[in-house]
């Protein structure tokens, strides 16, 4: 008898559960676990994407939903000829049904764009040729003025050809998945907010120059002359784009005129390597030099320990190939790529430093800068020595072995794809 009561009372207890579980669920999902083939209120869908690049897609999304919904209202009108099949008929009203359904959705579509547009408020990029990047500034490069157009046409051409290289090199080797902006993707990224500029840094590509020239846009200094080394470097009177919120950030990658310049990648390591290494460095020599010569100087002296300097553009390139390096990276030699995330951010404008001057006064004339402002020519650390000239670097290089300059042309090899740079040497692969 006890055991009869008691698997009654189990009984009760699962039926009166049942019952909760039944009110407690979502009508709409029963609804979809009921009905096959189509959805219940299911209105019009659309491809899905990996993400979406701009607010452009959405109002072209908007676009082909009332175009839809307009061959609908057109289709009203329209009647199957009698003697069509009944299973045809009833096809046509089946469609029919479904494209009314439209209608009814078509004053939601444009609030669910909103709020899907509020979801994607993380900086979701698709690196791809062709589509626009999230990040694209609304005016892409400014456009020339008809009086004009002769003169920079060339010019113009050349920016458009870059772009299509560098977006092409990233469509073929970066990844396709979700990227998300941070902080750090734009740390090296200066702002001037006046003329609407962002400028990412490339030491030994100019950027000092750049600088100064940012700071003269700002109203910070009438002259690029009267700006020293020190003030431009450590001063802090230009603004990083990671000081700012995700607002700020995102505001000013859709809004302002992006910018980088490039340089030669063994050009560039070679005019680090004869700034921080053959000239006294309080910073480099006791940091790098010290680690440098510590693990590949065969019986170095105790001098050369003690103060890190002397070092060998030799065992600076066995440090630079080293997977286990004795001392991190240094943005002075580091990728362009890591630096300023080129397959991530959409560039306006890539300027090269074997032609800055002729690109930089073009970009400047592009964002309707002052006339009498160009680009600055002087060289102001160590300004009694020679530029690192093609002819310099290999000379430096041919201090190595045909597989140091191998491995190191591999280790550059995105930057030389990326920005259309032909191989330094002819025996690398």
């Amino acid at each position: 008898m006890r055991l009869t009561c008691m698997f009654s009372f189990i009984l009760l207890f699962g039926a009166a559960g049942l019952v909760v579980f039944i009110h407690l669920q979502d009508p709409e999902e029963i609804v979809h676990q009921q009905t096959a083939g189509i959805k219940y209120n299911m209105g019009f869908q659309q491809p899905k994407k990996d993400c979406v690049s701009s607010n452009n897609q959405d109002r072209r999304l908007r676009k082909n939903t009332a175009d839809g919904v307009a061959t609908v209202k057109q289709g009203d009108s329209l009647h199957l000829p009698e003697n069509v099949p009944t299973k045809l008929q009833s096809t046509h009203r089946r469609q029919s049904s479904i494209m009314f359904a439209m209608k009814d959705q078509e004053k939601g579509e444009e609030i669910n764009s909103i709020r899907l547009h509020k979801r994607r408020r993380r900086f979701i990029i698709k690196k791809s040729p062709i589509l626009i990047s999230m990040n694209s500034s609304i005016f892409n490069l400014p456009t020339i003025k008809s009086e004009d157009r002769n003169k920079w046409k060339s010019l113009y051409q050349i920016q458009r050809e870059r772009k299509r290289i560098m977006r092409e090199t990233c469509s073929k080797y970066k990844s396709n998945n979700r990227r998300i902006i941070t902080p750090y993707h734009v740390s090296r990224i200066f702002v001037e907010d006046k003329y609407r500029v962002l400028y990412c840094e490339v030491p030994k590509a100019g950027c000092s120059n750049w600088k100064r020239v940012l700071m003269v846009l700002n109203g910070l200094a009438s002259s690029t002359k009267d700006i020293q080394h020190n003030t431009v470097h450590y001063g802090n009177y230009l603004k990083r784009l990671d000081g700012f919120d995700h607002k700020g950030i995102y505001h000013r990658l859709n809004t302002y005129t992006k910018m980088l310049f490039i340089r030669e990648p063994f050009e560039k390591l070679v005019s680090a390597f004869r700034d921080k290494f053959e000239h006294p460095n309080n910073y480099y020599h006791p940091v790098f030099g010290k680690a440098i010569i510590s693990r590949y100087r065969v019986n170095a002296t105790k001098e050369a320990l003690r103060t890190g300097s002397g070092v060998k553009f030799k065992e600076f390139i066995q440090y630079l190939l080293d997977v286990h390096r004795p001392v991190g990276m240094d943005i002075h030699w580091d990728h362009v790529n890591r630096l300023c995330s080129p397959c991530l951010i959409d560039y306006d404008f890539v300027g090269k430093f074997e032609s800055m001057e002729e690109d930089a006064n073009f970009f400047l004339h592009l964002i309707g800068a002052p006339q009498n402002l160009t680009f600055p020519k002087f060289k102001d650390r160590h300004s009694n020595e020679e530029r690192t000239t093609t002819k310099i670097t290999q000379q430096y290089f041919a201090e190595l072995s045909p597989s140091q300059r191998q491995r190191s042309y591999d280790f550059y090899y995105m930057d030389y794809l990326m920005f259309n740079y032909s191989k330094p040497f002819e025996d690398l692969y």
